[in-house]
């Protein structure tokens, strides 16, 4: 039997029956056990966030991930993971594996409730606010553009619209869209790549490639193996992981549904235009008749044949 290769990409389709080695970052699970890990987490934040946070995170905790609404009819949010400095900025990191038509709306909606706790425990709070950071790595494309544009990462903030100039610098959206990232182990340079390539495919690798062979990332792939789970740890893999390959095939049909749709649609749309020509040209058969029928009436009259 073939020795496997360092970092080699396990065959099949990826899915329940197909564990591997190391867990899917797209699961619940899974992204909250890595990412969960102080250390990754620096790493991720300074490393994404490199050119908007002021200084670099050199310590940070984890906040709770649900928040109440000001009222009792105000709906929850429940977030992946929060995490906080000292110094009171705020990240927000989510991952969405399954799309969702309003994701943008809801990224801000989530993004006011860490906004608003700020003034819970100041009397004569002066409206300083603290930063904002909401990071969303999201498993489809926002837009139907081609994959293959590198631009894969929208950085998002209040800007003067004539201007162009920024505005307010203490919110930022980041979006992180999988699908547009297509780079191979080969063609990656620098650390934000190599996170978007582990966060990719870390679930379909055997071994830790080369390339990825930086002290930064060792924690990591140790903490993402699944050979060392409890077995309670693997039941709640597990089960995140049929939810996932659940939503991929409800995803799957969905498109499936969308396309069935369009093309109904577009076969409405060519019917009521032949539809539409059908008419236009009946109209002008009746018209020529009755012009016709005239020229007859007008012959026979003149003939005295009426």
């Amino acid at each position: 039997m073939a020795e496997k290769k360092s970092g080699a990409v396990k065959p099949g389709k990826p899915g329940v029956e197909n564990i591997g080695v190391y867990v899917n970052l797209l699961t619940d699970f899974g992204f909250k056990r890595i990412f969960g890990i102080k250390e990754v987490m620096l790493h991720f934040l300074n490393t994404v966030l490199a050119e908007d946070i002021k200084d670099v995170i050199v310590d940070l905790h984890y906040d709770n991930t649900e928040r109440l609404g000001i009222t009792k009819y105000d709906r929850r949010a429940i977030y992946d993971l929060i995490c906080s400095t000292a110094k009171g900025e705020r990240f927000i990191v989510e991952i969405q594996a399954l799309w969702q038509e309003f994701y943008k709306d809801r990224t801000l909606y989530y993004s006011t409730y860490l906004i608003q706790d700020q003034n819970i425990k100041h009397k004569d709070w002066d409206f300083k606010l603290q930063p904002v950071y909401s990071v969303n790595i999201v498993n489809f494309p926002f837009d139907n553009t081609d994959l293959s544009e590198e631009k894969y990462t929208s950085y998002v903030q209040l800007i003067d619209r004539e201007t162009h100039q920024l505005f307010y610098d203490k919110l930022t959206f980041v979006y992180i869209e999988l699908p547009r990232f297509t780079k191979e182990l080969h063609e990656l340079k620098t650390f934000f790549e190599q996170w978007m390539f582990i966060i990719r495919n870390l679930h379909e690798l055997t071994d830790i490639p080369e390339a990825l062979r930086h002290e930064v990332f060792g924690k990591l792939f140790e903490e993402a193996k699944i050979a060392r789970m409890t077995k309670q740890e693997k039941e709640n893999y597990f089960t995140s992981l049929k939810n996932l390959h659940a939503m991929n095939l409800a995803k799957i049909e969905l498109n499936k549904m969308h396309k069935t749709i369009a093309t109904i649609t577009a076969e409405n749309v060519a019917m009521k235009k032949e539809s539409a020509a059908m008419k236009k040209e009946s109209a002008a058969m009746k018209k020529e008749s009755a012009a016709m029928k005239k020229e007859i009436a007008e012959l026979r009259r003149r003939l005295g044949l009426n």
